[in-house]
Parts: C-alpha cells; sequence; structure tokens
C-alpha cells in the first residue's frame, strides 16, 4: 500500500499539522455523522460489488458491528465502519513505544474493540473493521483488516497503543457523557485498502 505523501503537498498549509496540539472540542454529533456517512456509502459500495444483501445492524441495542451481510436469510460477515480525519498528532510523544506514524494512525474505542473481538469468538462470524479516513497528505480512501488480525496486533502492543484523553464539556449531550477518550491505535500500514476486504468477502461468498 502506498502511504507517501501526495506530490509537492505543503505541510506548512495544513490545517491540522501533525506537530500541533490536539483540538480541545471533540463534537459528538459530528462524529456520528461521518460515520453514517461513511456507513451509508458502505451499503451501497458493497451492496453492488458483492451482490448480496447489506444492511445496517441495530448497534445500539446489542452493541454489534454496524452492517450485516446477508446470504440466504445467513448473517456471513459483520462490517464495522468508523470515519477519520484529523491526525493523532503527538502520537510519538504520547505513545512512543507504539511505533506509530501519525498522519497514518487510525483509532477505535478501546472498549468496542474489546467487544468485537470477544462476539467474534462467541458467533464465529466473520468479522471486519473498515476506516474512511480523510487527510490532506494522503486523501481519502477505505482501509480495513479482519478483527483477527487487530486482536493480534493488540495482543502484541498491549497498552503501548492505548491513550487515555481528557474529558471536554463538548463530550456530554443532554447530561451524558457521548465522547471516546479511551482509544487503541492501528497504522494504515497494518490494514488493507477496500478493494482487498472485499475479496475477502467476496471469497465467504463464495466458499
Amino acid at each position: 500500500m502506498d502511504l507517501t505523501f501526495q506530490d509537492k503537498y505543503n505541510c506548512n498549509s495544513c490545517r491540522t499539522k501533525c506537530d500541533s496540539k490536539s483540538k480541545t472540542a471533540y463534537i459528538f454529533k459530528d462524529d456520528v455523522l461521518l460515520s453514517e456517512e461513511a456507513e451509508d456509502w458502505l451499503v451501497n459500495r458493497l451492496s453492488s460489488t458483492l451482490g448480496i444483501q447489506v444492511k445496517k445492524a441495530i448497534a445500539e441495542a446489542h452493541g454489534l458491528p454496524d452492517l450485516e451481510l446477508v446470504q440466504y436469510e445467513e448473517i456471513i460477515a459483520r462490517v464495522e465502519v468508523k470515519a477519520q480525519g484529523r491526525a493523532f498528532m503527538l502520537v510519538r510523544k504520547l505513545l512512543p513505544l507504539a511505533n506509530l506514524s501519525p498522519y497514518e494512525t487510525v483509532a477505535l474505542n478501546l472498549s468496542d474493540l474489546e467487544r468485537y473481538i470477544s462476539n467474534y469468538h462467541k458467533e464465529n462470524i466473520s468479522t471486519f473493521l473498515i476506516w474512511r479516513v480523510r487527510r490532506p497528505c494522503i486523501g481519502e480512501g477505505y482501509w480495513g483488516q479482519h478483527i483477527e488480525i487487530l486482536e493480534r496486533i493488540y495482543k502484541q502492543y498491549g497498552y503501548r497503543r492505548k491513550f487515555q484523553r481528557k474529558s471536554t464539556n463538548s463530550d456530554y449531550v443532554d447530561g451524558l457523557h457521548k465522547g471516546v477518550t479511551v482509544n487503541y491505535h492501528f497504522s494504515l500500514q497494518e490494514l488493507l485498502p477496500l478493494e482487498e476486504i472485499e475479496n475477502s468477502l467476496q471469497q465467504l461468498i463464495n466458499s
């Protein structure tokens, strides 16, 4: 996978420099809208590419990944969708043993990661996590990985890739804490482009 910076990209023009301070406001509603937009795009994309039913799960009810791929009325795969824009600018300083670079780092709520791993072992249904990443230096794209690979990385790095930020007022919606403050981090170098994820899903369909 080519994750080099775009030709002639001027980092001085970037509004979210990798060496700048983290933002202090985490707008939960905006994060939800970005994720839902990515979900809708993937529902249409995977339905068209794979030729099977792809529908949204009722994730809030049972904590399952966002999408279900259904063949002959049986769920053959689950997909969790995340949208990421701003880079984790201080990752090298705050997580020095994580082996991560700011522009290629993606995050996931740690409790979600642990839940998806646990659920995968209970159900034995193939589960993929897919991130839509939009950053000036690398453009926009979708990358993902099977939960087994993410679990392997999680076991390898342990706490070295975990980071807990302080809560801010923007984390609260109608008096409830909605913001994600404990994240686990992966590198885009450890993920696969969407086309390769689709190949893996096609193999499941054909098996």
